[in-house]
């Protein structure tokens, strides 16, 4: 999505984001560690982060239950990071606004970073826990609702979602994929219409399945 990242030595250079640099140093104040550091700008005002070191996944794909709880655990721990922050405002927490395993670090095949903070933005929780339920455990694709949603229980138990947030849950999913339908309606690009097509469908599968993926996250023992 950016252009003109480009890693260099121990560090990555990239343009700057708007909320990145400051972001990121509260996250470092507040002993977040699972993020690059900012080490200031260079002499074409390039962001200097950190380069952590691992892989990324280059494609949605199916997670282990173990991966899964890792992200939300991870996910948690960055919002909390943010709580009552000047940069939160009147909001809960920062959003990353893009916590799909795409923008996660791995080692040793689990997630232990989050990365490219380019939408990073006040939000509430269940913004970005949405839209990690459809990308870390939801696909149409795959056509196993009952094993999805145990794992969008899986993500909301390893986040610690309170039991009064958790039928927030799956509106918020069915509303961030819609959102990113709107997205890439606005960002053309030669597969935008691929991805305008693959969020409705997701949309409609998440819709269709949604008493499923409810009923999990109450404790419904699902068969």
């Amino acid at each position: 999505m950016t252009p003109g990242v480009v890693r260099v030595g121990d560090t990555v250079r990239r343009p700057a984001g708007p909320l990145t640099a400051e972001l990121l140093q509260l996250l470092e104040e507040r002993g977040f560690t699972a993020a690059p550091k900012h080490l200031g700008v260079d002499e074409s005002g390039r962001e200097i982060l950190t380069y952590v070191d691992g892989w990324v996944p280059a494609r949605f794909q199916r997670w282990s239950d173990d991966q899964v709880a890792a992200a939300g655990s991870l996910l948690r721990a960055f919002h909390d990071a943010t709580r009552n922050s000047r940069l939160a405002a009147t909001h809960p927490v920062i959003c990353h606004h893009d916590p799909g395993p795409n923008n996660f670090v791995f080692q040793n095949d689990l997630p232990v970073a989050l990365i490219d903070f380019d939408f990073a933005a006040p939000g509430d929780p269940l913004e970005d826990l949405g839209y990690a339920a459809w990308t870390w455990c939801i696909a149409s694709k795959h056509g196993d609702p009952i094993r999805q949603a145990q794992q969008v229980r899986v993500l909301a138990d390893a986040y610690a979602l309170p039991a009064a947030d958790r039928p927030g849950l799956i509106p918020a999913t069915l509303s961030r994929q819609l959102q990113n339908a709107q997205f890439w309606t606005r960002t053309p690009c030669d597969a935008a219409a691929e991805r305008i097509a693959w969020s409705h469908r997701e949309h409609n599968f998440t819709a269709a399945n949604r008493t499923t993926f409810e009923a999990a996250l109450t404790g419904v023992r699902l068969s």
